[in-house]
């Protein structure tokens, strides 16, 4: 009899470290899921567009949209040097780092889950 209590009390030890175990997996996907993700921050893409000067948008929202069509041009992996040459054109500059600026603000705050994409079409790129 001793033989088949010591058995239970085993199996009842290894049944709670299993559901131990189980929480613990399912905190740590609870975890996973619950991290914060890349949020766009409209306020900060507009003071730093509006304090630079030579884009003169009329309003916030011409600047927001200008900032989005950046972010549309991005997710459908426009090349960088063509996005820099459309931004230069659309605001009759040659001024690459004017460009190259309203890009990165666009991106970074606007739409942060193109980053990894826009370093990609970035690479290797050279001033022409």
């Amino acid at each position: 009899m001793s033989v088949s209590v010591g058995f239970r009390a085993q199996r009842r030890v290894g049944f709670r470290l299993m559901k131990l175990a189980v929480a613990a997996v399912a905190a740590a996907a609870a975890a996973v899921m619950a991290a914060p993700t890349a949020n766009a921050d409209v306020v900060a893409y507009l003071v730093n567009v509006h304090v630079r000067p030579g884009y003169n948008f009329p309003n916030a929202d011409a600047a927001i949209g200008y900032g989005n069509t950046i972010c549309d041009r991005v997710a459908a992996k426009m090349s960088y040097a063509q996005l820099v040459e459309q931004v230069k054109a659309d605001f009759h500059t040659t001024d690459y780092y004017q460009g190259g600026y309203l890009i990165n603000q666009a991106i970074n705050e606007l739409c942060p889950a193109q980053i990894w994409q826009l370093r990609q079409s970035a690479a290797g790129y050279t001033l022409p």
